[in-house]
This record gives structure tokens, C-alpha cells and sequence, in this order.
């Protein structure tokens, strides 16, 4: 019989509301974890994830919370350890991968700093010993120039690096139990897939356990071995991970996977109906009030029962569920077909190219700036998407910025209705402003922890549009129930709401302005695919209503696929690819894009194949030529220093590659790409 290294039982946690009534979080949760197991937990914002995840690490503490049942780790009790104890345990026995990296990392300490605190804790080891460590842990994390990047410090690092360096600190110790919480929200496909194919690694070399916190569930079907699935702090399934999401028992597994968006699926994914409710009746199903299957038995709670090896459900009719697909049955919603050849366009870009350089006397010593973007041209109608994609650094968000006035572009014009814009948002009239809203992709950087939701709604509409308080509120009540949130969280600060909520109220103020282009920077990728999907429909029953057009940045192809008419593909700031969604998509010709798709997650999983020579990160060439050839797998001698020309694959379909059709035809053909329709 094997030994536990880890063991929950029967766990259930409350927390007191306002009117200290107990909320229970977490309930009746058992886990038992085994060296080198893999181990992914998934469910809705809410669903108790998260709070599972820190109470592993003894972290659930505080005024009014009440704590049933154990965690042991190794034979000792988790909630019976000193505070002292419960510090030398963390980080070698157990350790936490936040979610959100960049705040994790002490923004006035380098990375090497960080790094060596937790070696001279756990292990006594300083001085030249600590540094070659912690170079040779950067290094395993595939970072570029691990010496640079350990004399660097947070802020001077993107998203992907913040992720690798939180995960470096985390193993430094040598944990024998990983817990990540999100560990790939915002990662673009490619890092994602090489920080996958590190944690694979990991626990093939050593025996070191991984609970995985996701609502990706592509995430979890390519890592874990094992999943179970969270609802309202219940687990009301858990088996093998291959087999719950191939034939799901429970209708919530169910719902979760058709509101997943896929490459190979035409139109938009189906959400769940209604939302979850953390103060559920417990006496009933806890998911009787949003399941198709529920009858007169579900009045009463089912047990979780297992009716297989290793496989467990809490549903009454899970024989039921098991007997049809695991997609949903209804129609899904397919975008219409747009013509826009003979439509004055309502946000254009013509050759806007950005810089972070000052204009310094070293700036113009330099022949040309580094450009962030270069040369980008957009057109986009009134209800049309254009989606922007493309690996973090790659130029989205600055580009984001410059349309909306809050980045100067170092060349180019932004047209509004044919009009041309000042650079700056301060020059630009409220009715301008109004016009051109931006979701962005932190809300946490653009929510005021000062004020309240309903403060927060209310700006909008009286800066631009002079209603009183109580007629904003009744606004707000509106938007705020398309957003799937309900009126109490009108009196909620942001630092009360989840990450998912956060989003959903930046995305409400922006809708309340009624704009004419929303530009939206990764505005779904901290969201549960549920949440996801009820969004995606919700922005395109808005687009339908209003015309609004918008300019979708995403991480997510499948998100892209789904909802946008075009696609931007950006490398280093260039253009290398544009057109149609499903052409694209259908018929990619630049090595790029190729391995964009290449990088998607599905399910049922792909083998990745990310090569070990792009594994580790490279420096887009810039010294002429184009831009991807020190990663393209065709590379030829003109592509160095001879800038590639735009090439029609179609009437809707342009790429920029030295290559005829026929090459890239054939290079696709020798990749493993999904699947997709045209």
C-alpha cells in the first residue's frame, strides 16, 4: 500500500457573511495525494479552488473562519502547527505558484534577491553558492540569459518571465508537494505550452506531487493525471482526467465542457444557464437549480459515490448525463458573414508604428528607434471584430494603448468615422472618448480600491452623459445582470471581488458609455470558460444591437476563432499575417501561426511538440530582414536582411513570408496542427 504524502479529510471551511451567517467555502473535501502524482482541480470562480489550494499550505486563518476536519502532511496536522512550524514547512515540503506572479514578486527586490532568501531560509546557502543556484534555476525555467534576468527586477520583466521566476522561487527548496493556482492566466499559447512541458518534466524526473488549480480545462486534460471538479465548495466529480472529460457523469463536468471553446467548433460556446450561488441550499442538489437533468429527487442532496475504480460522482442520474455527448445539443450561435469592401470603416489604422524610446539626444543619436510596433494597418467596421494575437511582447497591448490616447505613436494616424484623432487621450473631446473604450487586461490597475462598484458605474455615465445617481444605478442594476453579477456587489470594493468579478465590472463601465469601438485587452482570460462563454455571447448579442465594433486582443485562438471576423497576427510588432478568422485559421501560411496553433490546448489532448530549440526564449531579429527567422524553421539567406513582401494566399487572406504557397503548404503538413473547419 502506497504512502499518502498529502491528505485532506473531510475538510470544510466558512467563512462569516455581514450578518455572520457561515458560509461555507470548502465542504466535506477529501484528497489524497501520492508522490509524483498530478492532480488538477477545476470549476467555476467561487467553486472553492483557490481556497482548497492556500488551506493546503495551512493558510485558511483569520477571525470568525471555522475549519472542520484535517490536512496532514507527512503524519503531521496542518491546523495543529505552530506558526513557526507551518514557516519551515513551506517551500520545502510544500510550496505555492500564486496566481498572480507579478504581485507575488517584491517589486523593490531583484529576482535574484527573492530567489536566495528561500535558499538561505530552508537551506543555509549564500554568497557564490546561492548565485550559481539561482542562475542554474532560471536556466531550467527556459529563460533567456539567466544572469541578466536575476540582476533584473519585476517590473523590468513580462508576464511569461514573472510566471517562471514565481515557479523557480517556488522549487528552490525542493518541494516535495507543488500547489499552482492559475499558473497560465495571461500566458500567451507558446509560453503556456513551454511552461506545460516543464512541469511535465519535473515530476517525470522527480517524485515531486502537483495540484494544479485551473478553470483551463485544456490546461488540466495536457498536465494532470487525475481530476476533480469543484461546485459551490463541493467535489461532485473526480476520476481519471482522460475519462471524465472524454464521457463526463455529472451535468456540471458537462456544462464545463461545451462552454470550452474549440478550434474545430463553428460558432460561439454554450454556456451554462443561470450562475452559481455561494449560499446554496444545501439541503437539495447544489446544482439542481441549473441542471437539465434535474427531477424530484434531487430535492435531496445526492452523495458522491464512487461507480467506478477511482471513479466518483455526486449526481443522482449520472447515468443519465453519461449517455449523451459531452457537447451540448442546441444550435450554437455562428457570427454573420460582414461585408465591409464598400463600408466607410469606423476605427482605422494607417502605418502606426510605436516606440518606448524618449526623445533624448541618445534616441536620435540611433538610426532608427527600437519600434515596439512597426508599420501596423487595421481597418475595422462597425459591427466587425478584428482580433489581435500574438506572443506576449509582441506589440498588442501597446497598440491598444495608441488607440486609445494613452501611448503616443512614433508615426502613423488613428482615423475615428474618418476622422482624424489627436495622439493623446487629454487632446481628444468626451465625445471622442466616449466613442473609443478600453476593457484592460489587469482590472486591478484600473479599478480605484477606493470606490465602491456602484461609484465605479456611476462615473461614466455622469461624465458623459449627466445622469443623476439613482438613474446611473438603475443602469448599472441592468449591466451588471448581463454581466452575470447581481445587485449587492454594487456596494462591494474591488479588493472583495475575485479576479473573474473584477473583470466583469471593468467590462460593464466600459458598455456604459455606449461606445462605438471597445477596444478589449485580454478581457475573458481570467474568467471560468462558463463565465467565458456567457461573456462572448453577451458581447455579440451588444455587437448585433448597437454595431459595435471591437478590437479583441487575446492569448486564447479558440476565443478568436469563436468571436472575431479578422485576424492580426503580430510577431515583434509586425504584421505577418491577416484576413478572415476561418481562413486563417483553415489555411495558415506563416511559420508563426503555424506555431501559434500548433501551441493550442484541447480536448481531447494533442502531443505538443514544442522543440527543445524553441523552448528556451530568442531575441526577435532586428537588425533587418524579417523578423521571425532566427525561429523559423525554414529560414533562408534573404530572410536575414531582405524584408519579406505580402503575399495573397486568397481574396481574404494575406501573409509576408519569402515563400511561395506551395512551401508553406507543405511545412503545415508536417506540423501537428488542430483541426479546424473553413
Amino acid at each position: 500500500m502506497n504512502k499518502h504524502l498529502l491528505d485532506v479529510d473531510r475538510l470544510t471551511i466558512g467563512f462569516p457573511n455581514v450578518d455572520n451567517v457561515l458560509n461555507h467555502v470548502v465542504r466535506d473535501v477529501s484528497l489524497h495525494i501520492e508522490p509524483g502524482a498530478r492532480i488538477g482541480v477545476v470549476g467555476e470562480s467561487g467553486c472553492g479552488k483557490s481556497t482548497l489550494a492556500y488551506a493546503m499550505l495551512g493558510m485558511i486563518r483569520g477571525t470568525g473562519v471555522r475549519v472542520h476536519g484535517s490536512i496532514t502532511y507527512d503524519g503531521a496536522q496542518l491546523f495543529e502547527m505552530t506558526p513557526a512550524e507551518l514557516q519551515r514547512l513551506r517551500g520545502v515540503g510544500i510550496a505555492l505558484v500564486p496566481q498572480n506572479a507579478g504581485q507575488s514578486l517584491a517589486p523593490h527586490h531583484t529576482v535574484y534577491q527573492q530567489i536566495a532568501e528561500v535558499l538561505d531560509i530552508h537551506h543555509h546557502m549564500q554568497s557564490d553558492a546561492a548565485w550559481h543556484r539561482v542562475v542554474q534555476l532560471l536556466g531550467e525555467m527556459r529563460l533567456r540569459n539567466p544572469e541578466q534576468v536575476a540582476r533584473r527586477y519585476p517590473h523590468q520583466l513580462s508576464g511569461g518571465q514573472q510566471q517562471r521566476v514565481a515557479l523557480a522561487m517556488a522549487l528552490a527548496a525542493k518541494p516535495s508537494v507543488l500547489v499552482l493556482d492559475e499558473p497560465t492566466t495571461g500566458l500567451d499559447v507558446t509560453t503556456q505550452a513551454q511552461l506545460l512541458a516543464l512541469l511535465q518534466e519535473l515530476t517525470n524526473d522527480t517524485q515531486m506531487a502537483i495540484v494544479l488549480v485551473s478553470h483551463d480545462l485544456g490546461v488540466i486534460a495536457h498536465t494532470c493525471q487525475q481530476v476533480v471538479v469543484m461546485y459551490a465548495g463541493e467535489v461532485v466529480e473526480t476520476g481519471e482526467t482522460e475519462r471524465v472529460f472524454r464521457q463526463p457523469y455529472h451535468p456540471y463536468t458537462r456544462g464545463l465542457i461545451a462552454a470550452m471553446p474549440q478550434l474545430s467548433a463553428d460558432g460561439l460556446p454554450q454556456a451554462m444557464m443561470g450562475q452559481m450561488n455561494t449560499s446554496v441550499n444545501r439541503a437539495q442538489c447544489v446544482f439542481r437549480e441549473r441542471c437539465d437533468f434535474a427531477q424530484s429527487d434531487c430535492a435531496t442532496p445526492p452523495p458522491l459515490r464512487f461507480v467506478e475504480d477511482a471513479r466518483a460522482v455526486r449526481c443522482h442520474h449520472w447515468q443519465d448525463v453519461s449517455a449523451r455527448s459531452n457537447r451540448a445539443t442546441e444550435s450554437p450561435i455562428v457570427l454573420e458573414e460582414l461585408r465591409t469592401d464598400d463600408v466607410a470603416p469606423i476605427l482605422e489604422l494607417r502605418h502606426v508604428s510605436a516606440t518606448y524610446q524618449q526623445p533624448s539626444w541618445r534616441w536620435w543619436m540611433r538610426a532608427t528607434p527600437n519600434l515596439v510596433v512597426s508599420q501596423v494597418d487595421i481597418s475595422l467596421a462597425q459591427g466587425q471584430t478584428c482580433a489581435v494575437v500574438g506572443e506576449s511582447g509582441s506589440g498588442k497591448s501597446t497598440l491598444a494603448r495608441v488607440i486609445t490616447g494613452l501611448h503616443q505613436p512614433a508615426d502613423g494616424e488613428v482615423y475615428l468615422a474618418q476622422s482624424l484623432l489627436p495622439t493623446i487621450a487629454t487632446r481628444r473631446s468626451d465625445e471622442q472618448r466616449r466613442r473609443i473604450q478600453l476593457v484592460f487586461q489587469n482590472p486591478d490597475l484600473s479599478l480605484n480600491p477606493r470606490h465602491t462598484v456602484a461609484e465605479l458605474l456611476y462615473r461614466p455615465q455622469a461624465v458623459f452623459f449627466g445622469r443623476s445617481r439613482a438613474e446611473a444605478q438603475s443602469h448599472s442594476i441592468t449591466m451588471l445582470e448581463r454581466m452575470r453579477l447581481d445587485e449587492q456587489y454594487l456596494s462591494r470594493f474591488p479588493q472583495q471581488l475575485s479576479g473573474g468579478e473584477k473583470q466583469r465590472v471593468a467590462i460593464a463601465r466600459a458598455f456604459l458609455a455606449e461606445p462605438d469601438v471597445v477596444v478589449c485587452d485580454e478581457v475573458v482570460s481570467a474568467l471560468d470558460v462558463s463565465v467565458q462563454a456567457a461573456l462572448l455571447s453577451l458581447l455579440v448579442e451588444i455587437q448585433q444591437l448597437r454595431k459595435t465594433a471591437y478590437l479583441f486582443i487575446a492569448h486564447d485562438l479558440a476565443v478568436v476563432r469563436a468571436i472575431a471576423h479578422t485576424v492580426v497576427v503580430l510577431f515583434a510588432g509586425h504584421v505577418c499575417e491577416s484576413g478572415s478568422t476561418k481562413h486563417v485559421f483553415a489555411n495558415p501560411h506563416h511559420p508563426y501561426t503555424m506555431e501559434l496553433l500548433r501551441a493550442v490546448l484541447t480536448i481531447p489532448p494533442r502531443v505538443l511538440q514544442t522543440r527543445g530549440e524553441h523552448s528556451v526564449e530568442k531575441t526577435p531579429h532586428t537588425t533587418g530582414g524579417c523578423a521571425f527567422q532566427s525561429r523559423c524553421p525554414i529560414a533562408i539567406h534573404q530572410c536575414t536582411h531582405i524584408v519579406p513582401p505580402w503575399q495573397k494566399a486568397s481574396e481574404h487572406h494575406s501573409y509576408r513570408c519569402h515563400h511561395p504557397s506551395d512551401v508553406l503548404i507543405q511545412l503545415r503538413s508536417q506540423l501537428s496542427l488542430p483541426t479546424t473547419e473553413e
